[in-house]
């Protein structure tokens, strides 16, 4: 199993960080339901929004296993290096840097995949943070800036030759955000350009597709980020597959019935009722999206206003669409 510092994986299999997504709700979630490791949502490294109510729910690691994978985002040297050095202190014991997000509102600062664009200040960030902090500092990169600049081979050995620990490369350029197919030629190249342990991303949506991407590029690991989304499941359904070669039955609509609602219990009390019941919408969305139920749904679960609303309708839901299915067989 791959090992990031002193910390060896139970399996492979990674939560990957997404802003908004991946609170710590959901990421208890994922790691009771077989991730082997989970990062939590990219932070500034910038002391000016460190008190934010934002951030300091998503700095909440109240509760969770160890080890505590944090990721962080900036363009300064000296600020990364000071914003390590916050987490740490917070409880991260792991430092994982943000070089992979196209977003433009990260990008215009200069941070994120657009400092794959100046491979020497991505070296004086690398290791700046390596010596600021005693715990591991992990890499999320994307192949290059655009496809005739595909750098992701330079940028891993820049990033070995500075003691980062671990690698997850997104298997798209910045300038393709998250259009255009996935290709896997360069995480391949940089797996067999560096020594340390390398994760593939992007689109691995199955089980199956995460044994042939590892098959294809020599990874030591992927990182499953949006086909999480109201399938958190996928993380034991990919560990087993690359333990056995078997794949695993899809959830009853009774156990997906209870993840979502014990998903909604941990979102109202972690959030409060009034902000839990707005992220709980897009949750909810994303649990459906698999199920065939009602199309007018989601219309009017999104219109609730209550917790114990939401609750119910989710409930009343799974009933309707279990009765049809038995009906139907």
């Amino acid at each position: 199993m791959p090992s990031i510092g002193p910390y060896t994986l139970p399996n492979p299999v990674v939560l990957a960080p997404m802003a908004g997504v991946t609170d710590r709700p959901f990421r208890q979630l994922c790691r009771q339901l077989g991730a082997g490791l989970v990062v939590g949502e990219m932070v500034s490294s910038s002391p000016d929004v460190r008190h934010t109510r934002k951030s300091q729910l998503r700095l909440d690691h109240t509760g969770e296993p160890e080890p505590i994978a944090v990721q962080i985002v900036g363009g300064d040297p000296e600020i990364m290096a000071q914003g390590a050095i916050f987490n740490v202190a917070n409880g991260a014991q792991i430092i994982d840097i943000n070089m992979g997000c196209p977003a433009k509102k990260v990008c215009n600062k200069a941070a994120g995949s657009a400092l794959l664009k100046d491979e020497a200040l991505v070296k004086d960030i690398l290791q700046a943070v390596v010596g600021a902090v005693d715990v591991p500092v992990s890499l999320k990169i994307r192949t290059g800036w655009d496809p005739d600049n595909r750098n992701g081979v330079r940028i891993a050995r820049i990033a070995e030759d500075a003691g980062i620990v671990s690698l997850a490369v997104h298997g798209r350029t910045r300038a393709c955000g998250y259009r255009n197919t996935v290709e896997y030629d360069t995480i391949r190249a940089i797996k067999q350009s560096v020594g340390i342990p390398v994760f593939a991303n992007g689109d691995i949506t199955s089980a199956r597709k995460a044994f042939e991407v590892m098959q294809y590029t020599g990874a030591d690991g992927v990182l499953i980020g949006r086909a999480a989304q109201g399938q958190p499941w996928i993380f034991r359904e990919v560990a087993h597959y690359l333990a056995t070669g078997e794949e695993l039955p899809a959830p009853q609509l009774q156990e997906v019935e209870q993840i979502l609602l014990s998903h909604l219990e941990a979102l109202y009390e972690f959030y409060g009722d009034f902000l839990g019941v707005r992220i709980a919408r897009k949750h909810v969305s994303w649990y459906l999206q698999y199920q065939n139920g009602d199309s007018d749904f989601r219309t009017r679960f999104n219109r609730l206003e209550s917790c114990t609303e939401q609750q119910q309708a989710v409930q009343q839901f799974f009933k309707d669409t279990i009765r049809k299915k038995e009906l139907a067989a």
